[in-house]
């Protein structure tokens, strides 16, 4: 059966099974029979040749297909209700849905001052976070399945995804320590501090690449004692006294906040870009561009970075 369609009832059945949790409930709820529920949905499953369901004891649970599919009809099912809402005058009350594109190593300290200003928008944000690689989610991206990616580095032109880099700022990068490791190591530095315990971000990442040409260029041998692409696992053992990380000024008062960090030095010449990366060469997405107006005038300002 072709693909060039697809019968919107079926996948509204569909669609209303999975919402339900169960082909009875989806009866009820629909005032159908068990029968026509059933063969709408083998037909449906026919059409897209695959199945959207197993069966897990008494139990439906979607596949991989199922969930993409019912990402999809999800979408589309509710903007469907907000038309008609609208139609009949009345307010849908839908709040505009945001997905945002967060890589694992990016400083959640950062990603939170950026995103806090959204919940005070006028218009109702509904904000989706999405964690993993970059490339995992520019893939996403060049899928329409994220409006914004985040990320310390420009997407780069061998990534064979359309995408525009919107630069939000940058923030240079201090040491960070417990005041115990400061007493051991910190009295005077850089000498004393050969052989000081150091955690560091994953490879590949900005920040590590700064860390990396710090020690090379001030000939310092550290104690490596971990690596994370986490930072905000990091930060805990940090936070613990194993050892000291390096992280951007613009978020030092919240790293002595909430992990009794405190700074032992800036490092010279190193600093941290970040990055808005979307489908859209001019910024229009209203969330957005209030993030990047919180960036520029209020996280990335003169004097933090």
């Amino acid at each position: 059966m072709s693909l060039d369609w697809i019968n919107y009832h079926h996948l509204l059945y569909f669609w209303t099974i999975a919402k339900e949790g169960s082909i009875s409930a989806a009866c009820q709820k629909l005032h159908l029979a068990q029968p026509t529920i059933s063969g709408q949905l083998k037909k449906l499953e026919t059409q897209i040749n695959g199945k959207l369901f197993d069966r897990t004891g008494r139990n439906l649970v979607l596949t991989d297909l199922g969930q993409t599919v019912f990402k999809y009809a999800d979408e589309m099912f509710t903007v469907g209700q907000e038309l008609i809402e609208v139609l009949k005058g009345q307010p849908s009350g839908r709040p505009l849905r945001f997905h945002v594109g967060v890589p694992e190593v990016l400083p959640k300290l950062i990603v939170f001052r950026l995103l806090k200003p959204l919940m005070d928008m006028e218009d109702e944000i509904q904000l989706i976070c999405h964690e993993g690689s970059q490339d995992q989610l520019l893939t996403m991206l060049a899928a329409h399945e994220l409006d914004v990616v985040f990320s310390d580095s420009p997407a780069a032109s061998l990534i064979k995804v359309k995408a525009f880099n919107h630069h939000l700022g940058a923030s240079r990068i201090g040491l960070f320590g417990t005041k115990q490791l400061i007493r051991k190591y910190g009295n005077n530095f850089p000498e004393e501090f050969s052989g000081a315990p150091l955690l560091l971000p994953g490879e590949g990442t900005a920040l590590r690449r700064s860390i990396d040409h710090w020690l090379r260029e001030s000939d310092l041998h550290v104690n490596v004692r971990g690596e994370f692409d986490d930072t905000a696992l990091m930060k805990v053992f940090a936070e613990s006294g194993v050892g000291f990380i390096a992280a951007p000024l613009v978020i030092q008062k919240e790293i002595a906040r909430q992990f009794s960090l405190e700074l032992i030095k800036v490092l010279p010449n190193a600093k941290e870009e970040f990055y808005a990366i979307s489908v859209e060469r001019r910024i229009r997405h209203p969330a957005v561009v209030k993030i990047s107006e919180i960036a520029k005038q209020q996280l990335f300002v003169t004097k933090s970075s």
